[in-house]
């Protein structure tokens, strides 16, 4: 089990695909503020409210010198529909193998309605423009967090 990323820490690396195919790393976003957030399901009520406010804020965001990237295990047909549905306007990146979700902590075993299952805590992560996490976001509480990041952003 890795030790549980920290403020500070160095981001772990992506490299894994966007809803077109195209390979996506930290590298290529060196310089601009990243706010990394996964999520469990495309078109489900908590992770569509997630994206949509996402989108809504995007300018903010963009603002603070910062791009969105949504992550979750759906491969990229389901992120395409996810996207042209919503109109979403940032990238959504799938880590059908787990390895991303897994280097950042946030592949967990939970339970609903007394099942246990493993899956993606909702959890975000604004990283800074080095590359160091610059906050983290654990156990998402979908309202209000896209004001939580935009003050991490401006911090």
């Amino acid at each position: 089990m890795a030790k549980e990323l920290t403020v500070g820490d160095k981001a772990p690396e992506l490299g894994i695909p966007d809803q077109d195919g195209k390979r996506v790393t930290l590298k290529d976003l060196k310089g601009k503020q990243v706010v990394l957030y996964f999520y469990p399901k495309d078109d489900t009520p908590g992770c569509t409210k997630e994206a949509c406010d996402f989108r809504d804020s995007v300018a903010a965001i963009k603002k603070a010198g910062a791009v969105v990237l949504g992550v979750s295990l759906d491969g990229q047909a389901s992120h395409q529909k996810f996207i042209k549905k919503f109109s979403l306007s940032f990238p959504l990146l799938s880590d059908e193998d787990k390895r991303v979700a897994t280097a950042y902590g946030v592949y967990k075993e939970k339970s609903m309605y007394g099942k246990r299952y493993w899956g993606i805590e909702r959890s975000t992560f604004v990283i800074d423009t080095d590359g160091t996490l610059k906050s983290i976001f654990r156990k998402v509480k979908v309202d209000g967090h896209v004001d939580e990041v935009l003050a991490a952003l401006k911090a």
